[in-house]
């Protein structure tokens, strides 16, 4: 009688099952709100600190700004993907130098860094010379910037950046988060442009952010004079047609102007108004630095 041997025999292991993996979630990572690296006339920073309401939770389209100064909103926001445009030149390149090349703008800063606390001259030596490379022309731009009299941005008839040097003594900052003010611009598309075609670029779904420049003196007579060497009247008329134009289109709206009469009855049907309170600190003179009015538009 043949025995059964196969009771005997070693087991077979059991197959080894692979780990299931988990799921990537497909859910956004939140960004992380920046502050500029760029003090700005009529930056928005109190726009973001006490009107925070008024800005989206979400933006389904890009986010425009023709006006783009500090980008204090769009650094808070950090969309997705941005249209970023400003008239100045200069501007754009130093922002175009973060966005490629932020370690060596720090390079560069760093060398203005400590020059600029051990030679009181460092400052108007830098101010009188314009570099051959864009980022040494960026450099110097951030340099003045965070060392001038109050940020304040100021050139002559000639063009030619006019600031005083103001009293901080340093340059780079512990708090510069360059890496990430870099990493934010990658999304964006950046050019050295009028506001108008800007503002047509905007379609559905889009949110446009629009803060052109203006004075808010306006309690004071002659608003309309004043501001023409900063942004002419045709100017507003021009910006109140193009923004027209883009309610139409379905854009969504965010703009802040002067809280003054004769810009309120440039958005009449189609758009809110309302008026909000903020302080300015950049100003040559201790009296201009109090609280002002502004006007808020939206749809």
């Amino acid at each position: 009688m043949q025995k059964n041997l196969t009771s005997k025999l070693p087991k077979a292991p059991l197959p080894v099952q692979a780990p299931k993996k988990q799921a990537r979630s497909t859910a956004p990572v939140p960004q992380v709100p920046l502050k500029p690296f760029l003090k700005w006339p009529g930056g928005k920073r109190w726009l973001i600190e006490d009107h925070r309401d008024l800005l989206p939770k979400r933006i389904n389209g890009r986010y425009i700004e023709p006006f783009l100064g500090s980008g204090a909103v769009f650094f808070h926001l950090r969309p997705r993907e941005a249209i970023l445009s400003d008239i100045n030149s200069e501007l754009i390149e130093a922002y175009s130098a973060v966005k490629r090349a932020h370690r060596a703008i720090v390079a560069r800063l760093s060398v203005h860094h400590v020059q600029h606390s051990i030679d009181p001259e460092r400052y108007y030596d830098v101010r009188s010379e314009i570099p051959a490379t864009a980022n040494d022309r960026a450099a110097r731009m951030l340099y003045l910037n965070r060392t001038c009299f109050n940020g304040i941005y100021r050139v002559n008839q000639k063009g030619e950046f006019n600031v005083p040097r103001g009293s901080k003594t340093k340059v780079l900052m512990p708090e510069d988060m360059w890496p990430e003010w870099s990493k934010a611009l990658r999304n964006a598309q950046l050019r050295n442009s009028d506001f108008e075609p800007i503002i047509d670029t905007a379609r559905q779904g889009d949110f446009l952010f629009v803060d052109p420049p203006y004075t808010v003196h306006h309690n004071m007579n002659g608003f309309i004079k004043y501001n023409e060497v900063m942004f002419s009247w045709d100017d507003q008329i021009r910006l109140a047609k193009a923004m027209d134009r883009a309610r139409k289109r379905g854009v969504r709206i965010l703009m802040t102007n002067a809280n003054h009469e004769s810009v309120r009855s440039l958005y009449g049907k189609g758009f809110k108004q309302a008026t909000v309170s903020r302080f300015s600190s950049v100003s040559g003179k201790s009296e201009g630095r109090s609280s002002f009015e502004e006007l808020v538009i939206t749809i």
